[in-house]
């Protein structure tokens, strides 16, 4: 990307937040601008679920809830559209019949977003398409490590014989060479398991965990300190299940657990990663037919905005 000022987002006291196309954050189109430093894309796809689908309507929820951003982060003390020129590029059109094309089609897109010097801002969509996201991420970057908010597991074997699905897409990045397996960690997980095998599977992958309780109990400060001491200055993926929040946080999910993170200590947990290499993200999971007063979307769209906030301010120092 050039030095020319970024292109930002509608003027909100001029034109109403409720009106006009609903782009991620109201900021151009990726075919506005040419170019940019942080796409954000949609991904509709979702026949990698194992319960309630309805997660390929997630991407364009979350876009409508982000109507309601602003432009400046007094979290992170930052203007991130005016850092870096952020842009929706639309949304990757993946065949909902075929799994596998359906990859494929994700992994491409996501290459040429990133070899135009895009990073990527990802809106699931089910967690599936985490796994070509990281492949192109890692054909960049290297293994990467990876940080990973959720309340499952998602390093299952199969479901019903099928190697990709929303429950398998980091123990297939595993086998695939694509995570640095020195840092990688679960946030926010909780519930039941089909067995301890579960567990000792993700031990030998070389996962973290940091349970829902361990937040609770330690409290975001400690979290995010323990994390960035084991991610370092590797390049960093972050995958957001927004059902690492509890259901009264995020009801529109497909596979919600009690007892989860609330909104406020996910965004202060990524508020305290804004130090770490942040080469993309994505945010997965959001299935707005079971949500209700946009609670579920609004949660998300926030939590793109850090993600996206941590990227710029990065870029921004970096030139």
């Amino acid at each position: 990307m050039s030095s020319a000022q970024p292109r930002g987002p509608v003027d909100s006291s001029r034109i109403p937040r409720y009106a006009g196309p609903a782009t991620f954050a109201r900021l151009p189109r990726l075919d506005e601008v040419g170019a940019a430093d942080v796409a954000v894309v949609g991904v509709p796809f979702d026949a990698g679920v194992s319960y309630r689908p309805g997660a390929r309507f997630g991407g364009n929820a979350v876009r409508e809830a982000s109507r309601l951003l602003r432009p400046y982060n007094p979290a992170q003390d930052a203007s991130p559209f005016a850092l870096a020129q952020v842009a929706d590029a639309g949304d990757i059109a993946a065949n909902p019949f075929d799994i596998d094309e359906a990859i494929e089609t994700i992994e491409a897109a996501a290459d040429d977003l990133l070899a135009a010097g895009s990073r990527l801002m990802t809106l699931g969509g089910d967690h599936t398409i985490a796994l070509p996201l990281l492949r192109a991420v890692a054909r960049r970057h290297g293994p990467v490590a990876l940080l990973h908010f959720d309340a499952h597991l998602d390093t299952w074997d199969t479901y019903f014989g099928a190697a990709y699905t929303h429950g398998t897409p980091f123990r297939r990045a595993f086998e695939e060479g694509i995570l640095d397996t020195s840092a990688l960690s679960h946030v926010g997980t909780r519930g039941p398991l089909y067995g301890r095998s579960d567990l000792d599977d993700d031990q030998r992958m070389g996962f973290g965990i940091v349970t829902s309780a361990d937040v609770m109990r330690r409290g975001v400060d400690e979290v995010a300190q323990q994390l960035r001491e084991r991610i370092g200055d590797r390049p960093l993926y972050i995958s957001v299940d927004i059902d690492v929040l509890d259901p009264a946080h995020a009801p529109g999910t497909g596979t919600p657990e009690a007892g989860g993170l609330t909104s406020r200590e996910l965004l202060e947990i990524l508020r305290g990663l804004s130090g770490c290499r942040l080469v993309s993200a994505d945010v997965v999971e959001v299935a707005p037919a079971y949500d209700h007063a946009e609670i579920t979307s609004v949660a998300a769209s926030h939590t793109a905005y850090e993600l996206t906030t941590i990227m710029a301010r990065q870029i921004a120092a970096a030139r």
